[in-house]
C-alpha cells in the first residue's frame, strides 16, 4: 500500500527557522568576541612595553655619579724601600756593627698591620757612642666608603687634619669630604720656604730667630701632591740626660699618605741634634720614596 507524503507543519517550520537564526547568532556572538580579546591583549602588550620604557628612563635619570676610585690599589713593602747605603747613612751607628748583627738592623722591623694592602710600616734603630738613631716608615692607602666622594679627596681630609693636629704654620683648613678638592694644597698658602724668599722677609744668617723659621715646621713644596715638615725638641726630662729631636715628613700622594720620621738622641747633655742635618736627610728619603710611588 503506497505512503501519502505529508507536508511539514507550520509550527515544525517555525521551530527550525528559530533554531537556524539563534545558531547564526550566536557563531557572530563567539567571532565578536574573540576579536575583542585579541584587541584587549594587544593593547595591554602596548601599555606594558610603555611602562617599561618609563620606568627604565626615570632609573637612569635618578643613578648618582659615582667617585673615581684611587690610583693606587696596593702598598709596596716599606722595609725594602730604603737601600742599604741610604740606611747607612741614616743609621751611622750600624756601620761599627759586627756583619751579622748590622744586617740585622738594616733589615728593619714590619709594623703589624689588617692588610698589607691597606697600611704597612717598618721601624730601624741603631746607637753609637754619640747618639742613637731611629727611621720609621708608614703607608696608608685611603679608601672612602661614601661613592660621592673618591679616594683621593678622603685622603686629601686626612692629610690636612694631619697637618692641623701637627700645628703646622700655614697649614689650610681641613676639607669636608662632600666638597671634593683638586688634590694639591692651595697656592695662596706660603710656605716658610717661600716666605723667606719673599724681599724684606729673607731670613740673616746672623738671624737666629729667622734661621729657626726656616728650620722650623713647616709646609713643603715640591713633594707629592702636599706635603709637611714637623721638626720637635724634646728636652731632657726627669732622670734624662739627652736631648732628643724628632723630624716628621708627612705626604699625600693621590691616596696615599706617607709618613717619615727620623729621630736622633744625644748622648750627652750640652749636645743639641742638628736640626738641618735630620731635616735634609728625612726630605730626601721622602722625595725618593714618591718617585718610587710614581714608577
Amino acid at each position: 500500500m503506497q505512503r501519502k507524503a505529508y507536508a511539514p507543519r507550520p509550527e515544525a517550520r517555525a521551530y527550525v527557522s528559530r533554531r537556524r537564526t539563534q545558531a547564526s547568532r550566536s557563531g557572530r556572538a563567539a567571532a565578536l568576541q574573540a576579536a575583542f580579546l585579541a584587541v584587549l591583549a594587544v593593547g595591554c602588550t602596548s601599555d606594558n612595553g610603555a611602562s617599561g620604557s618609563t620606568t627604565d628612563a626615570k632609573a637612569g635619570t635618578g643613578t648618582k655619579a659615582v667617585a673615581q676610585p684611587g690610583k693606587y690599589r696596593t702598598l709596596f713593602e716599606p722595609c725594602g724601600s730604603v737601600g742599604g747605603s741610604a740606611l747607612k747613612d741614616l743609621l751611622p751607628g750600624a756601620a761599627e756593627l759586627p756583619d751579622e748583627r748590622q744586617r740585622e738592623v738594616l733589615r728593619g722591623t714590619a709594623g703589624s698591620t689588617f692588610d698589607t694592602d691597606r697600611r704597612v710600616s717598618c721601624a730601624w734603630k741603631s746607637d753609637d757612642s754619640d747618639a742613637s738613631h731611629s727611621l720609621s716608615l708608614d703607608f696608608e692607602r685611603v679608601v672612602s666608603y661614601d661613592p660621592a666622594v673618591s679616594d683621593e679627596d678622603r685622603a686629601h681630609e686626612l692629610f690636612a687634619k694631619k697637618q692641623l693636629a701637627a700645628a703646622v704654620p700655614g697649614a689650610p683648613p681641613a676639607p669636608s669630604a662632600s666638597s671634593p678638592s683638586s688634590g694639591s694644597s692651595p697656592s695662596s698658602v706660603p710656605s716658610a720656604t717661600t716666605a723667606a724668599s719673599t724681599p724684606g722677609t729673607s731670613p740673616s744668617s746672623s738671624d737666629p730667630t729667622s734661621q729657626a723659621t726656616v728650620l722650623g715646621s713647616r709646609v713643603l713644596d715640591g713633594l707629592g701632591d702636599a706635603a709637611y715638615l714637623d721638626d720637635d725638641l724634646a728636652s731632657p726630662g726627669a732622670g734624662s740626660t739627652a736631648q732628643r729631636r724628632t723630624v716628621s715628613v708627612v705626604f699625600r700622594t693621590s691616596n696615599v699618605i706617607a709618613t717619615v720620621v727620623y729621630t736622633e738622641q744625644s748622648g750627652q747633655l750640652t749636645v743639641t741634634p742638628d736640626s738641618a742635618s735630620l731635616q735634609e736627610k728625612a726630605q730626601r728619603l721622602a722625595k725618593n720614596l714618591v718617585k718610587k710611588f710614581n714608577d
